[in-house]
């Protein structure tokens, strides 16, 4: 399910994400740059643990906020360093120990870095948003992006 409707972080975030009421708290963004001509591409990962294509993105770290965790994991799993743009969707589903999981975005803008492969990310693509939302794995990252560039 994808809500435009965000949450604060509360404190309380334990090992692996997890707030007092048993969800895992992740953020990430939707990465996007200038394409060449007209229009904008959008970032996407390879996570090679679960072989799929992906929006940035990951748990949050005991008293971090989403947005500070979104800039982390985008940064840890791409080597870019971003600014925050607007916010974009709450994501929220069943992750796959049936937990349940709240996934905020934000858009995301690069600053600096570079792309080296890692044990959480081993390859990534710039694409037109519509190519992006087709590559990626999961249809609840696609709507993300059709939502934020529709």
């Amino acid at each position: 399910m994808v809500s435009a409707r965000g949450n604060d972080a509360r404190g309380g975030i334990g090992q692996g994400g997890v707030d007092g009421d048993g969800v895992v708290r992740a953020a990430g963004g939707v990465v996007v740059r200038p394409a060449h001509g007209a229009g904008v591409e959008v970032l996407v990962v390879h996570r090679p643990k679960y072989d799929d294509w992906s929006l940035p993105k990951g748990k949050l770290d005991p008293g971090e906020t989403e947005a500070a965790c979104a800039r982390r994991e985008v940064w840890e799993e791409t080597g870019l360093r971003c600014s925050l743009g607007r916010e974009l969707a709450t994501v929220e589903y069943h992750d796959r120990f049936g937990r349940p999981k709240t996934v905020r975005y934000w858009e995301m803008q690069v600053e600096g870095g570079t792309f080296e492969p890692n044990r959480e990310v081993d390859e990534i693509r710039w694409l037109p948003p519509d190519e992006a939302a087709s590559l990626l794995t999961y249809p609840r990252d696609g709507e993300v992006v059709a939502a934020a560039l529709g």
